[in-house]
């Protein structure tokens, strides 16, 4: 009898770890993707491109007028109401709009308060210098690309703004690079943004262009989630990103 309780118990002595074991660790946060505003382009090889970031303040109903190359708006505080094509849209923050080039647009500043927003073209170069939104807005130029983006091909493209989140703590994703080019504005947050082996901060604010054959890498290593703006051109049909670096060309 006593041989028995002995082996009852050193039984469930032996079952206590297989409860623990069970236990399945909670995944990690995904990255976040939201495409904000997208178009197609047939072509991008009449004449060299490049990319070019504005920031624009608008007074409490204020209005201006634009009409420059093809660009995506986003609005960063307030609201601005959107006059095009004759229809009217009203952008509140965290939203954004394409406005083709060559098409003028009237823009309002909505709710009373001051409104706030980027706008990034896609640009030829003899409309690098030219304004872009009138009087009486506030016009601040925030980057634009010294030498045409390289390497884009003939046919489609696809051009868009992405909003991008990556999680706290995030480890540095594997070294990658973009089949046509990206220009990040950093919302957010802090990147670690990894180039030829450096490491660099890239807080926000920042304005990070990556061409075509720029293999890089890209973490979150602080305790808040880093929030950025992609604009972004790649070819139709082929993914934005590719892993690794390009292939050489023979």
């Amino acid at each position: 009898m006593q041989f028995r309780t002995t082996g009852l118990l050193l039984l469930g002595a032996m079952a206590l770890p297989v409860s623990g074991t069970a236990q399945t660790a909670p995944a990690p946060p995904a990255i976040t993707r939201t495409v904000v505003a997208a178009t197609k382009l047939p072509t991008v090889t009449d004449v060299p491109l490049h990319f070019k970031a504005v920031s624009i303040t608008l007074q409490a109903d204020e209005k201006c007028g634009v009409s420059a190359a093809d660009g995506i708006l986003y609005q960063l505080s307030g609201s601005t109401e959107v006059a095009l094509d004759g229809e009217a849209k009203m952008l509140n923050a965290g939203e954004g709009l394409f406005i083709a080039g060559g098409k003028a647009a009237a823009l309002t500043a909505g709710g009373g308060e001051p409104s706030t927003f980027l706008h990034f073209f896609l640009a030829p170069a003899l409309d690098l210098g030219r304004p872009v939104e009138t009087a009486p807005a506030a016009v601040i130029e925030l980057y634009r690309t010294a030498t045409p983006i390289p390497d884009l091909q003939p046919g489609g493209y696809d051009l868009n703004l992405t909003r991008v989140t990556f999680p706290a703590r995030m480890p540095s994703n594997p070294p990658h690079h973009r089949s046509g080019a990206a220009l990040y504005y950093i919302i957010s947050g802090t990147g670690a943004n990894t180039i030829d082996g450096k490491t660099e901060a890239r807080g926000p604010g920042s304005l990070i262009y990556e061409p075509y054959a720029l293999v890089h890498r890209w973490g979150n290593p602080g305790n808040e989630p880093l929030v950025f703006l992609a604009f972004n051109i790649n070819p139709e049909g082929v993914a934005a990103v590719l892993p690794g670096g390009p292939e050489k060309k023979q």
